[in-house]
């Protein structure tokens, strides 16, 4: 097809990797010119999987290539590559969306704790909640694409914060399937570990706990479980709002917000379920809200790996080139 985007995928055999070369290959208006693992000496496999959808070579990892055949450029990788990979194609002139942490923290003693390879920029990348920051990735040469748990807390968060109809303190349960561990084995992924059984990670000591509150201004806690399913990710999260807030300002502010978005689904008192939005790019939203005690509690779901993390990378691309948000992602 004439006119078509050259793009280029590095760390292309990772989950989230795949999942973007998937819908990359589908997509009407990028041709994918280069899919590249992880590393310099990794390479020659084939995606048996995707046959007929994408039927190319993955190639050893290799920044000059990549940046020689691609107008743009996503990165799946670890973030210690990801820290060299990135600036080193936007100095090359390559628009980069980057699916790992690398870049995601502005704050450089956050940034130094949790990603201790990432560079400091003269440009800052830009954060890539598309919903909330379509502006600036019209313009942004380095996209930090949101983390899976940090896109559910903040679609639902992002509005009620910014409307100020928030008080106290903001507690998040947030649920994952073991793919979003990613493809490396270990012991906490192993099956026989998982299946039939829930467990809590990472407590006051996750690395997207520092994100959300990043993009949200304020402390909370965030607590991370690991449940025996592929994928999806469910959030039940827990505030109080204002004195003097009703429940149609909350319906009111979250459908205000979200009423150009495609990709948020808001639900009202019919909660949502992981189910529904699995091997889609939505991420749904329900509320049920006690006005005479002021508890409000959200439930947000979504699939981990595209809404979390491929799809939204490519909604990231749609809106940085100006086209249709939701191409390539019906």
């Amino acid at each position: 097809m004439p006119n078509q985007l050259s793009i280029g995928i590095a760390g292309v055999t990772g989950y989230a990797g795949q999942e973007l070369l998937k819908l990359a290959a589908r997509h009407p208006l990028v041709e994918v010119t280069a899919a590249m693992a992880s590393g310099a000496t990794d390479g020659g496999r084939t995606l048996p999987a995707l046959a007929t959808i994408w039927d190319g070579e993955i190639t050893p990892l290799a920044v000059d290539r990549l940046a020689a055949d691609t107008e743009a450029a996503f990165m799946a990788l670890p973030e210690p590559v990801a820290a060299e990979v990135g600036p080193a194609l936007v100095a090359r002139g390559v628009r980069v969306f980057d699916l790992s942490g690398t870049f995601r923290l502005r704050d450089p003693e956050r940034r130094r704790r949790w990603y201790p390879t990432t560079p400091d920029l003269d440009d800052p990348p830009v954060y890539g909640l598309t919903e909330h920051y379509r502006t600036e990735l019209r313009t942004a040469q380095l996209v930090a694409c949101p983390g899976c748990y940090p896109t559910a807390a903040l679609l639902a968060l992002r509005p009620l914060v910014d409307a100020a109809l928030l008080e106290g303190e903001v507690i998040i349960d947030a649920k994952s399937g073991i793919s979003g561990a990613g493809k490396k084995p270990t012991e906490r992924t192993h099956f026989s570990e998982c299946h039939g059984s829930v467990s809590a990670y990472g407590v006051l000591a996750h690395r997207h706990g520092a994100e959300i509150e990043q993009e949200l201004a304020q402390t909370v806690t965030f607590t991370p479980h690991l449940v025996p399913l592929d994928r999806g990710i469910l959030e039940t999260i827990y505030v109080r709002t204002r004195t003097d807030v009703n429940e149609a300002q909350v319906a009111d502010t979250l459908r205000q917000a979200y009423v150009d978005a495609p990709f948020v689904r808001l639900t009202g008192s019919a909660l949502p379920e992981i189910k529904q939005v699995t091997h889609s790019n939505f991420c749904d939203i329900g509320w049920v809200f006690d006005e005479s005690s002021r508890r409000l509690i959200l439930v947000a779901c979504l699939d981990n790996l595209i809404k979390g993390a491929a799809g939204q990378a490519l909604q990231n691309l749609n809106v940085a080139f100006g086209w249709d948000e939701t191409a390539g992602l019906k």
